[in-house]
């Protein structure tokens, strides 16, 4: 099975945007956008999702990246 790879962090160091700015701008906590900055969340509410990429104006493709397990399809 693969994973999803987050990169909110490539997409706001592209848009020049701080953590406190999108936290104040999307209306999600510090925490818990560091927690998904860093890739150490389980899920994400599509609400959330809508709001962050309303305010960096990309597409959720930007933010999610989802990488193939290569052991499993090499077995």
């Amino acid at each position: 099975m693969g994973q999803i790879i987050l990169r909110l962090d490539r997409v706001m160091a592209d848009r020049k945007m701080s953590l406190n700015e999108l936290s104040d701008r999307v209306g999600v906590s510090n925490v818990n956008l560091s927690k998904m900055k860093n890739g150490k969340i389980a899920a994400i509410r599509f609400s959330t999702l809508e709001a962050i990429c309303d305010v960096l104006e990309c597409q959720p493709g930007d933010i999610l990246e989802y990488r193939k397990d290569v052991e499993a399809s090499e077995g």
